[in-house]
């Protein structure tokens, strides 16, 4: 039976047991009054709201730690908590009214007041009669908060209040002769500082313990005198006091009120501790708790526990270290003048024995054990909203369970379990709740793997409660939030980063509303640093919609018109930047560059109209009349069976047909041998030319890229058209004199990265860049956009980049070098250890002077004057292991067209590949790439690293 207990219990009222929230010691103590005292109903410190859910706490599902959750229906990001653990006094007070059959009531002040007081939001029970109640109530006055511990602990003559605490409660236990002792001496204690320090600067405590009496009197109405109640030390003087119904009520009465809904949630231990953000009052929630389920000797229990993860940790722990470090800990707290060792000696004890001195794997043993990852349980029965409860189906059927650990997941795409974890983590993080975070997935770059850092914090919770307003399912709410957040972005570059999450989260439905704002604001957008930021994420957005097989014709016409504007408005926007908007358009070339190779792939098959290729004819010509280089890579562009040369890249208006080595500009009856032309090469055909590539092909007089008599093939797809676009911009940007240094040295970078610049012709513009007449500060700015972001390698396999360097290093003036100085180390230190070595011993034996001139210095291992053509070739049969027989994908990339080497393009070869087309033929021209193919007037454009796939893209499938 209950309420026959110790009736000296309630000799003086209620029996009023005074805790300190989550303490072992207290809750061990409470059990042993329960016991003794059997009171008839146990009131407990917490929302009266919660009453409802207090059964639910003996459902095996439900374990702690855990947390009470309300918040406010029409505003779910107004919350509160309040934790329990296992090891919490209350929490061991609900539990034995459960198993005793005994009524446990809640009686702090119902949510719906404490949610609504906005002056302070509470934390509630933070730590009341442990010094760390921070937030407990209080209502922002600039009263001095009271921490009841310290006043005690100093007191006593300690400096420590946890270290106070351990000694007098947590390594006393329970009264053996009086279970109510402790908490007599702790009311005692509590009365002496209300009586000193009154409300103790927490002016809001006085409503609470205002509500705390009513729901007492009305206990002590249905249930007599035996009532125990279970609350902050703190609060016991004030539910003594003798005050009236009438004072009480007239305290509660005008408070603010709004509508709450609770539940119980998962919590963790690191959220119990002060480290983790959350007041608790207790620095090592793993320390306590294992204090509260050791049986006994818990300092040898609890070094044998940090010993076994030492263990898993590859580390050499003995049973001889735990003997040691047990006989260390015992020893100092003799020395300290402890009853036992707390957590402070066998710390000391872990780190000079177990841990040989080291503080890196005692980080280990605290974050892993002193305050620990445990996650509680919450059952199925517990109320949530419809959101809670897809997302916890969505986790079952993923086999997805939330941790408070932190782990890393890959996945893999093209399984339908791991593309449904990614679209779920994605929609996720519209919704805000941000369980996964991305990360870079090792091993591989390929976009149908994924890389997720996930952790469950349980305000992750809230997060949900909090997007149920935008549907009940998490589809459907990532969708409308999707939307929502379309129509409320600002810039251009929100717009195009939420379709990319769209098209990640698998939200098809919602990309209609996405694009036309997207549409919208890129059409009134100019400003190109806006849109060069935009690009990026719409192109990424094309690549993941291939692999999770989501249609992404929309974003392909947006983000090839985006790409056009960037084109045209990016080399005026490149002009007088000063240093700090000049970096930041680096940034921006860098990312229209990576945009642009992405976006030329998701392109690639996808022929452009039929006035593209006569559109690039018209630009190139008018490049070259106005002496600009011609903007696409192929270069010598014929009309039509006139055979008429356009202006091309490598300039040649007349075209001849005995260029060196196949350099000649496209012309009447004779299309030169495509190589790389440069912007020196002038007199490379009879009407010289600007920066850029000659084509490879052959001239029969059939038309060049267009065929306009006898129904020819488009050999120029928009992918293409878009890279040769880009190149152009690139080239005008390393040839402009009024741009910044760093923009002009990236370009030139970029272009000789693409394979659209000769190293000739980098090595000439940057002996121009670094010539005595440019100012020491212009030219450092080059090197970097130049060698900045991995251009070490670069200069360590072509010496005449770095032999300028260094002559121009060493030239700079003394009074100038101090100015150049912060930006060369910020260029250099960025590169990887290794490639520093290897470039300071290339400068110390002193790297070539001039193209292909021998090294001064004795040779060494690795750095040869000369490439070693035997070492080079030993390659070749893994090569053509992992690519495969070539005999039926025709040339190789880097073989002439018609040499016998490269498999020369005979007429049966080409009537193969083209039979639309069988009077196509041509024989095998000289190696030097003359006048190749004078009888074969169609021109066959290559562009490097493609495939290419018709009559006039070359021979390749």
């Amino acid at each position: 039976m209950t309420g026959t207990g110790d009736g000296a219990a309630y000799a003086a009222g209620p029996l009023l047991l005074g805790v300190r929230h989550h303490g072992p010691g207290s809750a061990r103590a409470v059990r042993a009054a329960l016991d003794a005292a059997r009171p008839a109903a146990v009131l407990i410190e917490g929302p009266p709201e919660a009453d409802a859910l207090i059964p639910l706490a003996a459902d095996p599902g439900l374990r702690p730690p855990v947390a009470l959750l309300a918040h406010a229906v029409d505003e779910p990001g107004r919350s509160a908590f309040w934790p329990f653990a296992e090891f919490s006094p209350e929490w061991v007070a609900l539990r034995w009214a459960l198993d005793q059959g005994v009524p446990a009531r809640f009686i702090d002040l119902p949510a719906t007041h404490t949610l609504a007081w906005e002056e302070e939001p509470p934390v509630p029970d933070a730590g009341d009669g442990d010094g760390d109640d921070a937030g407990d109530g209080g209502d922002g006055d600039d009263a001095v908060r009271v921490d009841p511990l310290a006043v005690l602990a100093e007191a006593a003559g300690y400096d420590d209040p946890e270290r106070w605490w351990e000694d007098v409660v947590e390594h006393r236990g329970p009264g053996d002769r009086d279970p109510f002792a402790p908490f007599a001496a702790v009311a005692e204690a509590m009365g002496a500082l209300r009586e000193r320090y009154g409300v103790g600067g927490r002016a809001r405590d006085l409503v609470r313990e205002a509500h705390m009496r009513l729901r007492l009197r009305d206990a002590r109405k249905e249930f007599g005198t035996a009532v125990a109640v279970v609350c902050g030390a703190w609060h016991v003087p004030a539910l003594r006091e003798k005050t009236t119904v009438t004072a009480d009520r007239a305290l509660l009465r005008g408070l603010p009120k709004v509508k709450t809904d609770l539940t119980w949630v998962p919590w963790t231990h690191r959220r119990l501790a002060r480290a983790g953000g959350y007041g608790a009052g207790i620095t090592s929630p793993g320390w306590y708790g294992h204090l509260f389920r050791a049986p006994d000797r818990p300092v040898e229990r609890w070094l044998t526990k940090v010993a076994g993860l030492l263990r898993e940790e590859d580390r050499i722990v003995s049973s001889a270290h735990v003997i040691e470090a047990v006989r260390l800990a015992e020893t100092l707290a003799a020395l300290r003048g402890r009853p036992l060792p707390g957590l402070s000696e066998t710390t000391d004890a872990v780190r000079a024995v177990l841990c040989e001195g080291s503080d890196v794997p005692l980080a280990l043993v605290h974050d892993r054990l002193v305050v620990g990852d445990v996650l509680g349980e919450v059952p199925e029965a517990a109320p949530a909203v419809p959101l809670q409860r897809d997302l916890a189906r969505q986790q079952r059927s993923l086999r997805l369970k939330p941790e408070a650990l932190e782990r890393e997941l890959e996945l893999d795409l093209r399984g339908d379990t791991d593309a449904g974890r990614s679209r779920l983590l994605h929609r996720l993080r519209l919704l805000g709740v941000d369980w996964g975070e991305p990360a870079r997935s090792r091993g591989s770059t390929g976009t149908f793997r994924e890389t997720w850092r996930l952790r469950w914090e349980p305000e992750l919770s809230v997060r949900v409660a909090e997007a149920g307003v935008w549907g009940t399912t998490v589809q459907a709410a990532a969708r409308a939030k999707a939307e929502a957040d379309a129509a409320a972005a600002r810039a251009l570059a929100d717009v195009t980063a939420l379709a990319e999450q769209c098209l990640l989260a698998g939200l098809p439905d919602a990309l209609p509303v996405v694009m036309r704002v997207l549409a919208d604001r890129a059409a009134l957008d100019t400003d190109v640093g806006h849109l060069a930021q935009a690009l990026p994420a719409l192109v990424r957005s094309l690549r993941y919609g291939d692999v999770r097989g989501t249609d992404t014709g929309a974003l392909a016409e947006v983000a090839a018109g985006l790409a056009e504007r960037v084109f045209v408005g990016l080399p005026p926007a490149c002009v007088a930047l000063d240093t700090d908007a000049a970096e930041e358009m680096r940034g921006h070339v860098d990312a229209v560059h990576t945009a642009v190779g992405l976006l030329t792939e998701s392109l690639a098959g996808t022929p452009a109209g039929g006035d593209a290729c006569a559109a690039d004819q018209g630009e190139d010509a008018r490049a070259s009349a106005a002496g600009e280089p011609a903007d696409t890579e192929g270069a010598a562009r014929g009309t039509g069976g006139s055979g008429a040369g356009a202006a091309g890249d490598a300039g040649g208006a007349d075209g001849s047909a005995d260029g060196p080595a196949g350099r000649a500009g496209g012309g009447p009856g004779a299309s030169g041998e495509g190589a790389e032309a440069d912007a020196g090469d002038s007199a490379r055909g009879a009407g010289g030319g600007a920066a850029g590539e000659a084509d490879r092909g052959h001239g029969d007089g059939g038309g060049h890229r267009e065929h306009t008599g006898g129904g020819g093939h488009r050999g120029h797809t928009r992918g293409d058209g878009l890279r040769a676009r880009w190149r152009g911009v690139l080239r005008v940007l390393a040839l402009r004199d009024n741009a910044p240094g760093v923009i002009r040295g990236r370009a030139v970078r970029l272009l000789l990265d693409d394979g659209a610049l000769r190293p000739e012709e980098a090595a000439r513009l940057m002996g121009l860049a670094l010539s005595p007449g440019t100012p020491p500060a212009a030219a450092a700015a080059w090197v970097e956009g130049f060698a900045g972001g991995g251009g070490g390698l670069l200069l360590v396999h072509d010496e005449r980049l770095l032999g300028l360097l260094d002559r121009w290093l060493t030239g700079v003036p003394a009074e100038a070098f101090t100015d150049v100085l912060p930006l060369l180390r910020r260029t250099f230190a960025a590169y990887e250890p290794g490639v520093r070595r290897t470039l300071g011993e290339l400068v110390r034996r002193g790297p070539g002077t001039r193209p292909g001139g021998p090294a001064r210095g004795a040779a060494i291992p690795g750095f040869a004057a000369e490439p070693d053509a035997g070492r080079a070739d030993a390659v070749l049969p893994v090569l053509r292991l992992l690519l495969g027989p070539d005999a039926d994908r025709g040339a190789p990339y880097g073989t002439p067209y018609d040499t016998p080497d490269g498999a020369a393009h005979d007429a049966n070869r080409h009537a193969a590949h083209h039979p639309a087309h069988p009077a196509h033929r041509t024989a095998p021209g000289p190696p030097d790439g003359t006048a190749r193919g004078t009888a074969h007037g169609t021109a066959h454009e290559t562009t490097r690293g493609t495939t290419q796939g018709d009559c006039l893209t070359g021979v390749g499938t």
